[in-house]
């Protein structure tokens, strides 16, 4: 059996093992079981309980599990009708539910562990609970959720167990946890003063000053990139009428996920909608003039703000919202043009992640049964891109998703790894054909005919927000000092010394450097703690010796030592430095 498979059937086996132990803990009169499967790092089971599951429940639990498993009890599966099973599971309100929605004619069967566990599962599951013997299990948590994930439906229990072969992959797992938990961006970015969200904005962030200053960081590295490769930067109206929607197909096919303005009339001709997507933006100014040939490739670029309905549930600090930032450009190609456009995109990614030290791969994803367009421009796209892809990474070295491109165009997505080995989906390069059809877009061809362009759709970062919620985990807080909100922080010794302090810090700025003082009367140990709190790179210490030398004394993030008499000048060389290389680490010799 496969590794996956082996998990699979493990863990789901031992949901069935939860089920029978809160049943034996509760009373089988007392306990409505719904669903258990496994999950990427154990399962979960639903219940509808007597009581509030508390932490003071888990430990019990898991004693009865081990009990169970040590009967050896064997595992019976058995087929049984429509009629069967309603007779079965009459007590059992969602496993009646389930069966009442199974089609006729479907194959319904049970599993039973001993003589009083039978539970409604297609499997397949273990043979015998001694199987189960040697695995490693922990309970993670009980929470809250809704039968089927409908708010209108019953609130049941979700008791969340870790699973893993043996001890030693679980206990590699929690400390993967921990340590995760300590970079979680949804903690950590309140505590640096990153952003906060507000209940009457529910997946919309606030930027707080520390935070936009790192975005607008970000934002001029992006900038200054997409500058070196021709990229032309717009802004757009975030409103637009339903006509612009309905044009794009956005009205048709997306409108569930889009904020809209309601008019009055029957038509919905006086409607409006926040963007979800820019391209329709870029669409827009490729037409407000004749193009030609000449004007080919025509590579626009902007970060404007869009808005994405969520499902409340689904909504994850900054990796999940409903307004966002994304770091979108559209460029129109003639056909022969693709192969050269991305590959140059592909070396934008390249020195973006590159900057950060994240690896990443890519991924193919290839004409789907429903695409549109000419199947001769498809086949010829999806030539380019593997030849793309084969001299970048070699033949073999990327997956290829057949049938999972969109119905306009193959993609290329970008598979971005962060310090913890967590894969994230980042960037993605979309050929399109089909939007440049539905806006007649076209080109002067140098042979004097009239053509239509094809659009490509990209994204590096995918969107600011996600991407510095993940910058903030990946670097735990501590960002490289030419991202970091506030890159020096300087304290002067006594009142005094706030002059000298205050030439620092002129210098500092006057040089680009993102710089915060204290001129407070409070103690220097506390003025030092509250920098190194938000993790400011640099405290720079200036007293009397400092001020009569034109020098600066320094604690460094991360380091224990410090350095003294360091010429204000070089400091500042340093910081220039780090700024215009992008460096990934701290100058600690000066």
């Amino acid at each position: 059996m496969e590794r996956e498979e082996f998990l699979k059937v493990y863990r789901h086996s031992l949901s069935h093992i939860l089920a029978k132990a809160v049943i034996e803990i509760f009373g089988k009169e007392n306990v409505q079981y719904a669903i258990g499967p496994q999950i990427a790092d154990g399962f979960y089971y639903d219940f509808m309980l007597p009581r509030p599951l508390t932490q003071d429940d888990f430990k019990p639990i898991e004693d009865k599990m081990h009990e169970i498993l040590k009967r050896k009890e064997p595992w019976t599966r058995k087929e049984v009708s429509k009629e069967e099973a309603l007779e079965i599971f009459k007590d059992q309100k969602y496993k009646t539910e389930l069966i009442k929605d199974l089609p006729e004619g479907e194959l319904i069967t049970t599993y039973s562990t001993g003589d009083d566990y039978i539970d409604l599962c297609r499997g397949p599951h273990v043979d015998n609970s001694a199987e189960l013997l040697g695995t490693a299990f922990q309970i993670k948590s009980a929470s809250g959720s809704y039968w089927r994930g409908d708010e209108h439906n019953d609130q049941l229990q979700r008791i969340y167990v870790y699973a893993f072969p043996d001890k030693k992959a679980l206990k590699e797992h929690l400390a993967f946890v921990r340590e995760a938990q300590e970079r979680d961006h949804k903690k950590l970015g309140p505590q640096l003063q990153m952003f906060m969200f507000v209940d009457t904005a529910p997946g919309m962030p606030y930027w707080l000053p520390r935070g936009w200053r790192t975005y607008n960081a970000l934002l001029d590295f992006w900038r200054k990139i997409h500058d070196r490769h021709g990229y032309q930067e717009i802004s757009a109206p975030v409103i637009n009428n339903q006509k612009l929607w309905k044009t794009s197909g956005h009205w048709g096919h997306y409108k569930e996920n889009m904020f809209i303005i309601p008019g009055v009339k029957e038509d919905e001709s006086d409607y409006y909608a926040a963007k979800p997507m820019n391209c329709p933006n870029a669409i827009m100014v490729y037409k407000n003039d004749l193009r030609s040939y000449r004007d080919l490739p025509f590579r626009i670029s902007q970060v404007d703000v869009i808005h994405r309905k969520e499902k409340s549930g689904e909504l994850n600090g900054l990796f999940r919202v409903q307004e966002f930032h994304q770091d979108d450009a559209h460029i129109l190609v003639s056909e022969d043009q693709i192969a050269s456009e991305i590959s140059d995109i592909m070396d934008i990614a390249s020195e973006i992640y590159g900057t950060f030290g994240l690896s990443y791969r890519a991924e193919l994803s290839t004409r789907p049964d429903d695409y549109m367009g000419d199947i001769n421009v498809w086949n010829k796209a999806e030539k380019e891109l593997k030849e793309i892809l084969d001299s970048k990474y070699g033949a073999g070295n990327y997956e290829i998703n057949e049938g999972d491109g969109a119905f306009y165009g193959p993609k290329i997505d970008l598979q971005m790894k962060d310090a913890l080995g967590r894969e994230w989906q980042m960037g993605t390069i979309q050929l399109d054909f089909q939007l440049p059809l539905n806006f007649e877009m076209k080109y002067a061809a140098q042979d004097g005919s009239v053509k239509q362009p094809v659009m490509i759709h990209r994204a590096i970062f995918g969107s600011m927000e996600r991407f510095i919620g993940i910058l903030i985990e990946n670097y735990k807080g501590a960002f490289p000092f030419w991202l970091s909100p506030y890159q020096v922080g300087v304290v002067p010794i006594r009142q005094n010394h706030n002059e000298y302090a205050q030439k620092v810090v002129e210098a500092l700025r006057d040089a680009g450097i993102r710089v915060e003082v204290d001129y407070s009367e409070k103690n220097m140990n506390a003025k030092i703690k509250n920098f190194r709190t938000f993790m400011d790179p640099y405290t720079v210490v200036v007293g009397d010796k400092e001020a009569a030398d034109n020098t600066v004394s320094l604690t460094i993030r991360g380091q224990k030592k410090q350095l003294h008499d360091v010429p204000l000048e070089k400091f500042v060389e340093a910081c220039k430095k780090m700024n215009k290389e992008y460096m990934k680490e701290l100058i600690t010799e000066m």
